[in-house]
């Protein structure tokens, strides 16, 4: 049916309507509007009297969106969230990585032995691109696969416009959109995703900018690498009885600097590269309704979880062989990663980092999972430590935070490394996900780059800006850190 069938149709049925109703056709029509502004004016309206009913939806908003408690309870319901992903995850993963790691790798070692595979092949396939791609999926599908869950309830219940709401006026402010909230929440699971969900923002402009700074949300790769740090250096600054409270501030400190990085960068991205005039928009806040349940589970696990995991193990795989060789293949007396170890510290003590840390983030651009275990692999093999951790060149991870901190330690880490670790994390490169995900988004490889580069050199003159705060703070005589 054409376009004009469609109309005139439209135009018979009210002719057919107004013939039935006949003299009384304006009458109906009048009383309904009537009628319908009455109930809206019930709701609305406040009588001289001080009456006015609220309906169940209003009587929520009057709270969630209020200017006093619209942003403690996003807040909360955000650490909640997160909260109960790290906890959460804890469990399956440990199973995961006892299946594919403790018990899945010893068998694929025997396998390659009994068969005769060449060591360096053995090392490459199994020690390299299985560890790598074991590790990725035990640390990174079981809190997407409750993370994501419960982000999208909340989209079902019909919170998650609250919160544009609530935040549309700071984004105005930054020149970027109100929705960048949403895709904002979306990157604490996964950077990716968040890059995905900003297909909401219609403005072109103000969508880069949401893509460009979604990285600055703490993705659930990253957590655990904030905790463990947190845990030996900062939690090791108070009494046991505080360490785990003091540890936890510190993590969530983090996460709402990265929340500032966000703003100031796209208010200066606004002002720059990506000038305009702030689109305004109509938010139409949805009845609140039960979440479906099951099939909130399915869409996020085929649609965001399955979907991101597969991509992450892609560049899993080449990663983990090129750890494997940088860390294996020999030049001269020593491995490649001591030759790129040496020529990349003068830079990373400088900016208050070091040559490891550098060397780590670069060959784990495929997942931000395995940042700890490949920093383990490369200290403890340019230390050449014996009995500790693998002496093979192969990731590992440890029982105990005490036992990964007196790694460290012996590394030259000091509580200023720790710091400006947790401050690089967050402000770094995306993992190799997330860069090919915004290629795919915005078809262009200048955006591509600049939301690639940007972060990391905002993250080196970051820590090197501490380091000096640090050192000037030592030179002071009456204060010592």
């Amino acid at each position: 049916m054409t376009e004009a069938e469609k109309d005139n149709e439209i135009l018979a049925r009210a002719a057919g309507l107004r013939w039935q109703l006949g003299d009384n056709f304006h009458d109906k029509l009048t009383e309904g509007i009537y009628t319908d502004a009455a109930q809206i004016a019930a709701h609305a309206v406040e009588t001289p009297a001080g009456e006015r009913h609220y309906t169940f939806d209003s009587k929520i908003d009057k709270i969630v969106t209020s200017k006093t408690w619209g942003f403690p309870i996003m807040i909360g319901l955000l650490a909640v969230i997160l909260w109960i992903t790290i906890e959460g995850a804890n469990y399956p993963s440990g199973m995961l990585f006892t299946l594919l790691i403790d018990t899945v790798h010893p068998l694929l070692k025997s396998l390659a032995a009994h068969i005769g595979l060449p060591l360096w092949l053995d090392g490459l396939l199994i020690d390299g691109i299985y560890l790598a791609v074991a590790w990725v999926v035990a640390v990174m599908l079981p809190p997407m696969a409750i993370f994501f869950p419960l982000f999208t309830l909340l989209e079902d219940f019909g919170y998650l416009p609250r919160v544009a709401f609530n935040m549309d006026a700071l984004f105005k402010k930054a020149g970027a959109h109100g929705k960048q909230a949403l895709t904002m929440s979306m990157g604490w699971g996964c950077n990716a995703a968040g890059v995905i969900a900003t297909r909401i923002i219609d403005s072109p402009r103000e969508r880069l900018i949401a893509i460009i700074t979604n990285n600055f949300s703490l993705c659930n790769g990253r957590w655990p690498t904030q905790i463990l740090i947190a845990t030996i250096f900062i939690g090791a600054l108070v009494p046991a009885s505080l360490s785990g409270l003091v540890a936890s501030a510190a993590v969530i400190g983090i996460a709402l600097l990265g929340v500032a990085f966000m703003f100031l960068t796209s208010w200066g991205l606004s002002k720059t590269v990506l000038k305009g005039e702030v689109s305004t928009f109509t938010l139409e806040l949805p009845p609140y309704r039960p979440p479906r349940i099951w099939q909130t589970i399915y869409t996020s696990v085929i649609d965001r979880t399955l979907i991101v995991l597969w991509r992450a193990v892609i560049f899993a795989a080449p990663a983990g062989a090129v750890i494997w060789l940088v860390a294996n293949v020999h030049i001269g007396d020593i491995t490649i990663a001591n030759h790129v170890i040496d020529f990349l510290d003068p830079l990373g003590v400088f900016v208050g980092l070091n040559g490891v840390i550098l060397l780590a983030y670069i060959i784990a651009i495929p997942a931000n999972e395995i940042v700890i275990p490949t920093i383990l692999m490369l200290t403890v093999a340019n230390l050449g430590l014996i009995g500790v951790g693998d002496t093979s060149g192969k990731l590992f991870e440890l029982d105990s935070a005490m036992a990964t901190g007196s790694i460290l330690s012996a590394g030259g880490w000091t509580l200023l490394t720790g710091i400006n670790l947790m401050l690089f994390s967050l402000l770094h490169n995306p993992c190799s996900t997330t860069i090919y995900t915004i290629y795919k988004e915005t078809n262009s490889w200048k955006w591509t780059t600049l939301a690639s580069l940007l972060p990391v050199i905002m993250g080196l003159v970051v820590t090197f800006l501490v380091t000096q705060f640090w050192h000037l703070i030592w030179l002071m005589p009456e204060v010592k850190p």
